[in-house]
C-alpha cells in the first residue's frame, strides 16, 4: 500500500499551509471589485513594493495576468508583440492574446537559456513606413525564468539591453514573471532590479510561492488602472478576495527564502537522474526549481510506462512527450522524496534498486537522519544491519510500522 505522496508535477500542486489556512480564516475582507478589501490592498501594496512599481493588482491565474498585460499595451486591434516561439504566452495560454485581444504573435527563436537574440528581436520589429501592410509592433514579451528550457534565469543585464531596444523604437515591455522569485534567488539580483526595464510584470503567487490561487501584475498606476478594468470585462473581478490574499502574503512572508533549498533539491534530482543507464538529464542547465530527463532509444520503457509505474509508488510526474520527462520541486518535497524518487526511476528503468538495496533511502526516510550522521542507530540497536536488507524499494514503506514497532519494543523492555 501507498503510503506516502511526492507530487512533482509542478508547483502548483502545493496545499495550503497551516500559517496560510489560519490567515484564510481570519482576512479581513470587504468587496474588491468595489475597491474595498482591505487584505488585497495590503497584498497590492507590498507586490509593488517588492517589484519596484508604481501600483500592483490581483487577479485569478498567471494566464489572465498576461493576457490584460498584453491588450492594455496592445490596445489597438491588430497590435503586433515579439515573444518567444517556447515561451509560456504563446504555447501554454489558449492563444488568448488573439482570439480575444486580436493581437498578432510575432515570434522569435528562443535560446536554449531562454533567451532570444537581441538583433533577432530588433529584427522583427516591424516598419512603421509599411503599415499599409504590416502589424503595428507595440510590445515585447519575456519569460523569467523560462520554464520550457527548465527554469534557466534571464540575466539583469540582458533584461535591460531589452529593455533599452524597446525605447529605442518606442515599445513596451512586458515580463512574465511567473517564477521571477525563483530567478531572483538564483542569481542573487533583487526582483525589482530584475524586472527593472520592464513596463509590467505578471507574478505567479501560485507556483514557486506556493500560495493556493493568484498572480499579482504590476506596473504604472496608469497602467494598472486600465488593467483593473480589463480584469472586470474577463470576469476576474472577484468580491472577498482578501481570503485568497492572505494566503499569498504568508507565502511571501514564508516561502522565499525557501526557494534556495528548492534549487539544491533540484539539483540533486537531476545529478542522481543523470547517473541512471538510459536516462538523460543536463545538469549544467538546472539553475532553480526544474528538472528535464529524456529516456534515450534502447531503454525499455516509455515516459507512460514510467509515470504509470511511478504513480504506484506514489510519485507523481508530468510527461511531456513520448521521451521527455518534467519534475518540478517545490516547498513541500524533501530531501529525502528526492531520493525514493531517484531510487524508484532507477528500479523502473533498469530493475536494479539504488546503490546498498536502496537501505539509505530507507533509513533516512524513517529516521530523517543521514547514514554517515547515525541513521543506523535504530536498527543496530536491534541488532540488524540496514546493509543486509535486501527488501526491494516498494516494499519499504509496507515494513516501516513492523520495524518501528520493534524500536519500541526494544525501548521499553
Amino acid at each position: 500500500m501507498v503510503t506516502r505522496t511526492v507530487d512533482l508535477r509542478s508547483d502548483t500542486v502545493t496545499k495550503p499551509s497551516e500559517s496560510m489556512r489560519v490567515a484564510m480564516a481570519k482576512a479581513e475582507v470587504d468587496d474588491d471589485v468595489l475597491g474595498h478589501d482591505p487584505t488585497a490592498f495590503r497584498l497590492e501594496t507590498e507586490m509593488a513594493r517588492i517589484t519596484g512599481k508604481e501600483a500592483a493588482l490581483f487577479v485569478p491565474s498567471g494566464t489572465m495576468g498576461n493576457l490584460i498585460s498584453v491588450l492594455v499595451h496592445c490596445d489597438v486591434r491588430g497590435s503586433e508583440v515579439i515573444l518567444g516561439d517556447n515561451s509560456h504566452i504563446h504555447i501554454y495560454e489558449n492563444g488568448g492574446i488573439s482570439t480575444i485581444g486580436g493581437v498578432h504573435p510575432r515570434t522569435v527563436k528562443n535560446n536554449k537559456d531562454g533567451t532570444m537574440d537581441i538583433d533577432l528581436i530588433e529584427a522583427a520589429i516591424r516598419d512603421p513606413r509599411m503599415a499599409i501592410c504590416y502589424p503595428i509592433t507595440r510590445l515585447i514579451c519575456l519569460e523569467n525564468t523560462h520554464a520550457n528550457t527548465g527554469g534557466r534565469c534571464l540575466p539583469v543585464e540582458y533584461i535591460d539591453k531589452v529593455g533599452e531596444l524597446a525605447k529605442k523604437h518606442g515599445l513596451k515591455l512586458h515580463i512574465d514573471g511567473a517564477r521571477i522569485f525563483n530567478a531572483s534567488v538564483a542569481l542573487g539580483v533583487p526582483v525589482h532590479r530584475l524586472v527593472q526595464a520592464a513596463d509590467s510584470v505578471s507574478v505567479c503567487l501560485s507556483k514557486g510561492l506556493g500560495a493556493p490561487v493568484g498572480t499579482a501584475i504590476v506596473g504604472s498606476k496608469d497602467f494598472i488602472a486600465r488593467a483593473k478594468r480589463l480584469r472586470k470585462t474577463l470576469g476576474g473581478g472577484m468580491r472577498q478576495v482578501g481570503v485568497l490574499c492572505a494566503a499569498a502574503l504568508v507565502a511571501l512572508k514564508e516561502n522565499v527564502g525557501k526557494l534556495d533549498g528548492d534549487h539544491k533539491k533540484a539539483k540533486t534530482l537531476a545529478e542522481g537522474l543523470s547517473k541512471i543507464k538510459g536516462l538523460k538529464a543536463d545538469v549544467t542547465s538546472v539553475e532553480t526549481n526544474i528538472v528535464y530527463f529524456d529516456i534515450l532509444e534502447g531503454a525499455n520503457i516509455t515516459t507512460q510506462k514510467l509515470r504509470k509505474n511511478l504513480e504506484e509508488h506514489g510519485i507523481l510526474v508530468m510527461p511531456e512527450s513520448s521521451t521527455r520527462v518534467r519534475l518540478v520541486v517545490h516547498y513541500q518535497i524533501s530531501a529525502s522524496d528526492v531520493q525514493y524518487t531517484l531510487s524508484c526511476i532507477q528500479q523502473a528503468v533498469t530493475g536494479v534498486p539504488a546503490e546498498n538495496g536502496g537501505t539509505k533511502i530507507f533509513q533516512q526516510a524513517v529516521t530523517e537522519v543521514p547514514a554517515e550522521n547515525g541513521g543506523n542507530v535504530a536498527c543496530d540497536m536491534l541488532g540488524l544491519n540496514l546493509i543486509d536488507l535486501t527488501v526491494p524499494v516498494s516494499d519499504y514503506y509496507s515494513i516501516v510500522p513492523f520495524f518501528l514497532g520493534l524500536f519500541v519494543v526494544s525501548c521499553t523492555t
